[in-house]
């Protein structure tokens, strides 16, 4: 047998920075082109600077942070274009998970449409990105396939950033959970045909609007990252 050498265990802390910053990010706390101060993230965490760092270079990797013009790190500014790629690959997926999930009368229970509706009540925007992630995953075990949640999970963070944006308006908001209703209805329901329809046109709907809302204000933010 192969000698190997022993690994360090990675600590829980890198995980719990990271995660920490995805939410940051993620609700506008750091904004699209905010300058990364490594020492100020770990002043205000209160760790060492060794978990940011490595935070950070998974940031990098999810493309949540990038090379700041000079050194250092910045958010990454928002991006219309980049949003509307990852809307067109979550409605494929979204509508299969939503046809398998139809195929075995499988839809996501009451409680998570009624925390849905709770969470738009709050006008908790954190919350409302929460129920909308949950939805979306129970759909997607629903669907048998574990492959689909696998696939779809990446592009999470970038839809995150963009809904922490763009749900800060109260019209954003209005439909949404209705439509996730009428998702359901058809799953359970076992109609496959309108399943994957509805869902298809759930994340066209959600990823023009998305689209449509930053492209104004990604020059404002851009602008502000490039002369922090």
């Amino acid at each position: 047998m192969a000698t190997l050498h022993r690994l360090a265990a990675a600590p829980d802390l890198v995980d719990q920075v990271y995660r920490t910053l995805v939410d940051a990010i993620s609700s506008g706390a750091l904004a699209p082109g905010e300058r990364i101060v490594q020492e100020a993230l770990a002043e205000q965490l209160a760790v060492s600077r060794q978990p940011v760092l490595q935070a950070l270079r998974l940031l990098k990797a999810d493309g949540l942070v990038q090379d700041a013009p000079g050194r250092g790190l910045r958010v990454t500014p928002l991006d219309a274009g980049l949003i509307a790629q990852v809307y067109a690959v979550r409605g494929a997926l979204d509508g299969l998970a939503a046809r398998l999930a139809a195929d075995r009368r499988t839809a996501p229970v009451d409680a998570v449409l009624q925390a849905g509706r709770a969470a738009t009540r709050s006008g908790d925007v954190a919350a409302m990105i929460t129920a909308d992630l949950a939805f979306h995953q129970a759909v997607y075990a629903a669907s048998g396939n574990p492959l689909v949640e696998r696939s779809a999970a990446p592009h999470w963070c970038q839809i995150r950033r963009a809904m922490g944006a763009v749900l800060q308006d109260g019209p954003a908001r209005a439909a949404i959970w209705d439509e996730h209703a009428a998702i359901a209805e058809a799953i359970g329901a076992g109609d496959a045909d309108t399943a994957e329809r509805l869902a298809r046109e759930h994340a066209e709907r959600a990823g023009h609007h998305l689209g449509a809302a930053l492209a104004v204000p990604i020059t404002r933010l851009q602008a502000q990252g490039d002369t922090a």
